[in-house]
This record gives C-alpha cells, structure tokens and sequence, in this order.
C-alpha cells in the first residue's frame, strides 16, 4: 500500500526570547516574529517556540519541529500536516488590524 505524502510546511521565524509573555506577533514578510519567556540556553528557547506554533496552529507537537537555526533566533521550522498557506491562515485568520495574532499561550 502507498503512503500518502502529507504536506510541509517550511516557515522562517524570528525568535525574542526572554520576553514577558508567549504570543505570536505575526508576519513581517515572509518571517513570523514569536516571542518566548523562556532563555535562550539549552534548547529552552527552541522548546518554547515548538509548543507555541502547535498551540496556535491546533496541531501536536511532535508535528512541530526546529530544522535549523537551533542556536539562533533566525529558524527555519517545519510543521507537519499543514501546508505554508494553512500555517499562514490559522496564524493571521483572526487577527485584527497590525502585525498578526497576539495570542498568549
């Protein structure tokens, strides 16, 4: 039996770590900017930005993943089961006016 080839989406995100909550401020471009309470050390900061997008986006987390970037605030992400245009749409879907979403999470 074939397997069905699910989509990907590849995003490019811009981290602030250290911020005083967890939201999405959205897309400047092609860049979604999040911010992140956690530091910047041992990966806390990559973990932060994982269960965010997968709260914002309604998917699992293992469906989320850093691909590169791991140890910058520039990061490529992945997330499975969704295509760019739908990862765009849920973040963006029910923002008002300005940057994005400002969801805390």
């Amino acid at each position: 039996m074939a397997q069905r080839h699910q989509p990907a989406a590849s995003i490019k995100v811009k981290v602030h770590p250290r911020a005083s909550t967890n939201k999405v401020v959205g897309y400047r471009g092609e860049v979604l900017h999040l911010r992140v309470t956690a530091p910047p050390v041992e990966g806390r900061a990559n973990a932060a930005v994982v269960s965010l997008l997968a709260g914002v986006l309604g998917v699992a987390k293992s469906r989320v993943r850093v691909v590169r970037g791991h140890g910058s605030r520039d990061k490529m992400v992945a997330v499975e089961s969704l295509t760019v245009d739908e990862v765009r749409h849920r973040v963006s879907g029910s923002a008002g006016p300005g940057l994005g979403l400002k969801r805390q999470v």
